[in-house]
């Protein structure tokens, strides 16, 4: 590749014209004589057109194997409003025979425009023959139909919430009542459609500029399916896999050692294309359910947004500190990096606690344990975060979605512990960038958008989907939001040596871009999109722009792009010292 910027994203954030390939390895970078020595009678030279090039982009946490099948038998509706909604179901029921269930796989009434609960009399309303179930994960919406059916109506169960004066069930149900519901067993995908769906997710994956994944966390079957697709050749993405807890937590200590041990894997097991991820629990609910387990209740306003009558409920606490210190011991012995689905602030602190009594005995400064989601941190916590040596596996579509809503029902006093990542990363907190991509295929428009530009525009102008700002001065720079999605990732699973940078040595994935992250206005960085994103050396999407520009401009190869200021670093910081190399590189080079 010549005639471009090369962001090497290395420890200078230096920025090179060329990088030299070889065997699905950076052979070089640097300038483009030098590259250019690399050249043989089967070298392949991308003319870059002055384009930026960036590393391939690791997702930090997303649900791919969910996510693919999500859209697989019927398209799930993009939905704005409740009138949106009302009509969806609707239409459904008039398509379905009575009885038949209607159900959306991850709806979350907050992120609807309206910004309120809906009522079961809403549902019922435009299917009274039908039982509507909207799955919010950790909490959902149910109708009369739905209750009849499942037998709920008169059940007195803790995750049936009812009407405080008249004692019945409202429709809003917590994720512990979701067993309860009379929902016929979904129709299984075979082992060929499982894999035919997640090869092209990790397409879509690759359009966007997505290399690497780390898969939010499943059972070992989910392993096998990746290393089914990594055995056919068909694998365009690498995976880092969190394991979901094998054991019970309630087990003795030796008990949860030997069902660890029988196991049979830990963290870093695999290859360069399928390897284990960090052991991992669910410590409590969702902010998009009003379920996160906060540092104190959630108050009056969240009657209306959540259905929750209670202002003083703090949310649902699954893990004791207790619980989890003993599952946090065990994992630290055996080998395993650990990390937990936190999402409210209540919840940051009991696992923060928990990693301290473990800290003290075994020092876990160096073993890269984490916190998903955690949304809310306070100065107390990143202050431990740091001494700790805690990983942040933040998803800024969270931010993007969902802070306007939740500024209403908390207030900004609270609000300003949301996502705060300039005062982590000037604290010295690694933040590991995601999405929590869980349901449909669009980089937009899914549960969650996982479109990486998308959410690195979010952070460094801090503005939400509704164009609001929050808490302007915890902005981040752009490199700081690059680092979040390549090199940051990359330390996150222990692979910084062989990714995250343009460095010498390290995996060819490498992203060109339709506009300079670096240097483009603010507002368009997310509106960027990979040109070419390349795998282990090998080119996994290709919009055709660059042959197509070239061929109408009559590009020279040689001539070194036009350097349109504002960008980091220079390329004599780059390596120089090539001829070395040259004299020993065979023909068979990607320059």
């Amino acid at each position: 590749m010549v005639n471009g910027k090369i962001i090497t994203v290395d420890k200078t954030f230096s920025v090179a014209e060329a990088v030299a390939i070889r065997k699905g390895r950076i052979l070089a970078v640097g300038r483009n004589e030098d590259m250019l020595k690399f050249k043989g009678d089967s070298t392949k030279t991308i003319d870059l057109i002055g384009h930026a090039v960036i590393p391939g982009l690791i997702e930090g946490h997303a649900h791919p194997i969910q996510a693919s099948q999500s859209e697989y038998f019927e398209k799930i509706p993009d939905l704005h409003t409740i009138k949106d909604l009302l009509e969806w179901i609707g239409n459904e029921a008039k398509i379905k025979k009575d009885g038949e269930w209607i159900i959306h796989p991850k709806f979350f009434i907050t992120r609807l425009k309206d910004m309120r609960q809906l009522t079961k009399r809403e549902l019922d309303s435009v299917a009274p023959h039908h039982p509507v179930f909207l799955d919010g994960s950790y909490g959902g919406m149910i109708n009369t139909k739905a209750l009849e059916l499942s037998g709920m109506t008169k059940l007195k169960h803790a995750g049936i919430l009812r009407n405080e004066r008249t004692g019945e069930a409202t429709g809003v149900i917590r994720g512990s009542a979701f067993g309860l519901l009379a929902i016929n067993k979904k129709e299984k995908l075979s082992e060929q459609q499982q894999l035919e769906a997640l090869r092209n997710l990790f397409l879509l994956y690759n359009k966007v500029g997505i290399t690497s994944v780390c898969s939010g966390g499943g059972p070992v079957e989910e392993l096998k399916i990746f290393e089914k697709l990594m055995n056919k050749g068909e694998l365009t993405v690498r995976v880092f896999q969190n394991i979901l807890l094998p054991f019970d937590r309630k087990s003795s200590l030796p008990e949860m050692r030997e069902a660890l041990k029988r196991f049979g894997y830990k963290t870093g097991d695999g290859n360069e294309w399928v390897s284990v991820g960090a052991l991992k629990v669910i410590v409590d609910g969702g902010v998009l359910t009003g379920t996160a387990y906060l540092r104190e209740g959630w108050g009056k306003k969240a009657k209306e947004v959540y259905g929750i009558t209670d202002p003083n409920y703090r949310g649902e606490l699954f893990f004791s500190k207790v619980e989890l210190i003993r599952v946090i011991t065990v994992a630290d012995e055996l080998g395993w990096k650990f990390t937990a689905h936190v999402t409210g602030g209540g919840g940051v602190d009991t696992l923060l606690a928990a990693y301290e009594v473990v800290n003290h005995s075994s020092p876990i400064g160096k073993k890269r344990f984490s916190i998903i989601h955690g949304n809310f941190y306070t100065p107390e916590a990143i202050k431990k975060m740091v001494a700790m040596g805690i990983y942040a596996d933040m998803q800024p579509a969270l931010y993007y979605k969902d802070t306007d809503m939740l500024n209403e029902v908390l207030g900004k006093d609270r609000i300003r512990t949301f996502h705060p990542y300039h005062s982590m990363m000037e604290a010295g907190i690694m933040i590991n960038g995601g999405s929590d991509h869980m349901v449909k295929l669009d980089p937009n428009a899914s549960i969650n958008p996982y479109n990486p530009f998308l959410a690195m525009g979010s952070v460094i102008s801090r503005k939400t989907d509704r164009g609001t700002v929050f808490n302007g001065e915890e902005a981040i720079s752009r490199e700081q939001a690059l680092k979040m999605y390549t090199i940051n990732n990359a330390y996150a699973s222990f692979e910084e040596d062989l990714k995250g940078s343009i460095e010498t040595g390290k995996f060819a994935d490498l992203v060109v871009l339709s506009a300079n992250i670096l240097t483009c206005p603010v507002d368009q960085i997310k509106e960027i999109e990979s040109v070419l994103t390349m795998v282990n050396g090998r080119t996994v999407f290709d919009s055709g722009l660059l042959r197509r520009r070239k061929k109408m401009q009559g590009h020279n190869e040689l001539r070194p792009p036009m350097d349109r200021g504002g960008q980091v670093g220079e390329t004599q910081r780059t390596q120089r010292d090539t001829s070395n190399l040259a004299m020993r590189a065979n023909s068979h080079v990607l320059i």
